[in-house]
């Protein structure tokens, strides 16, 4: 598996120069290869390949010294990520959106660079691991965590962060294969994601959305302070980098939090089903917005998804239509607006937490989709909340009903 490991640098006034230095000579490389690649268009009617535009660099060689002082690797790079770039573009066309042409990078638009396959290492130099960088400098790094010890660094991309601070994220290959899902996960469990409630699952666990108010309260502070500076002054510039602290606060904070929210899920379950929300339509949406890019659930989803595939654990996206309106118990469909915050059903009387229903009603679904078994003596232990008065019954045991809806159906009746 693939994974990605990051790590803050700390440079001494020197290294920070210098890796500015490089920094500026990639971006200049950038826009260099986008003129090319614009040039070769207009000449011959269709755009260079990437091989063509990569193969000029020798002779870029000889006349901008500059290029000589950077790895020929991190040079290739720099070629590639353009490529990249407008793929991208091409992808984003092909599935209907309204696209523009590449242009040029400014000093803030390009923080970082790339080393790959070679020209770097880890290494220790006076008790201090150090990241060694060709034709660059030995910075000093700090190893929060260490790297294991059958795992193959692919590459490096060192970035600068708008706070000033520098960062190194290794591309990682460990060849050991992820553990294999069981065939009959005993211990399930749906997820229905919320704006006050984050999460509510299937075992009656209800988590919090996390409280950034103070975060954004003291943001906007400082963004006013911004605006009444002059622009491009060194008060400014001060300013300007208080602001991006505060916005890295709010950045950090939040993935802490999703990061430890589905590590639990991930290593607690045998499966994990969630819904499979189409977050940037919901974005696109007049209403709440902002709040719906605050909970980053697409995020989270992310996250979820690649630490259920280390786990061994089963990761099922399911269709969200109806999982709110649809009864856990008979399937009837409800209509109910965002402000009720209970299910009850007119056809068979079952009420139960708005979210719970819907978690229940989320698990069910990823069970038909996975197609796999389910150990008919599993307790599901908590079906429904149990501070919820509207409960009808808090606790059901499975009986050796091999469907969702009839383990419900039987919580009911009772």
């Amino acid at each position: 598996m693939y994974y990605a490991y990051k790590y803050r640098l700390k440079p001494s006034d020197a290294h920070r120069e210098e890796l500015d230095r490089h920094r500026d000579i990639c971006r200049q490389l950038y826009n260099h290869t986008l003129y090319r690649l614009n040039e070769y268009q207009d000449e011959h009617a269709e755009l260079p390949s990437m091989t063509t535009l990569r193969s000029e660099l020798p002779t870029l060689k000889e006349w901008w010294d500059d290029l000589s002082d950077v790895y020929s690797k991190v040079l290739q790079t720099v070629v590639e990520r353009l490529f990249d770039n407008l793929n991208s573009l091409s992808t984003l066309k092909e599935n209907g959106y309204g696209v523009g042409q590449l242009k040029w990078k400014p000093p803030r638009e390009f923080r970082s660079f790339t080393y790959n396959q070679s020209g770097f290492k880890l290494d220790k130099k006076g008790g201090q691991t150090v990241l060694s960088l060709s034709k660059l400098a030995d910075i000093p790094m700090r190893l929060h965590r260490n790297i294991p010890d059958d795992a193959n660094l692919k590459q490096v991309t060192v970035k600068k962060e708008p706070t000033g601070e520098w960062f190194a994220t290794f591309g990682v290959q460990i060849d050991r294969e992820p553990s294999e899902p069981t065939e009959n996960p005993e211990k399930c469990v749906g997820i229905d994601v919320g704006i006050l409630k984050y999460a509510h699952d299937t075992d009656g666990t209800a988590v919090e959305s996390l409280d950034l108010s103070d975060e954004r309260e003291r943001l906007e502070r400082e963004q006013r302070k911004l605006s009444r500076k002059q622009h491009g002054s060194n008060n400014y510039e001060k300013q300007r980098r208080r602001v991006a602290e505060c916005h890295a606060d709010l950045r950090r904070k939040r993935r802490d939090f999703l990061h430890k929210l589905s590590n639990y899920y991930a290593r607690e379950y045998d499966l994990v089903a969630v819904e499979d929300l189409n977050v940037k339509g919901m974005m696109e949406s007049p209403s709440n917005s902002r709040n719906t890019a605050s909970a980053a659930w697409r995020t989270f989803l992310s996250l979820l998804e690649y630490k259920c595939k280390r786990e061994g654990t089963y990761f099922v996206a399911v269709d969200p239509r109806g999982t709110t309106k649809e009864c856990a118990s008979c399937g009837v469909l409800t209509e109910k607006p965002l402000w009720v915050c209970e299910h009850s059903c007119p056809a068979c009387g079952f009420e139960a937490d708005r979210d719970a229903n819907a978690a229940w009603n989320i698990l069910s679904r990823g069970l038909e989709d996975i197609g796999v078994g389910h150990s008919e003596s599993t307790p599901v232990e908590t079906a429904l909340p149990t501070d919820t008065d509207s409960v009808s019954v808090k606790r059901v045991v499975e009986t050796g009903s091999p469907t969702l809806k009839e383990r419900t159906a039987s919580a009911v009746s009772e």
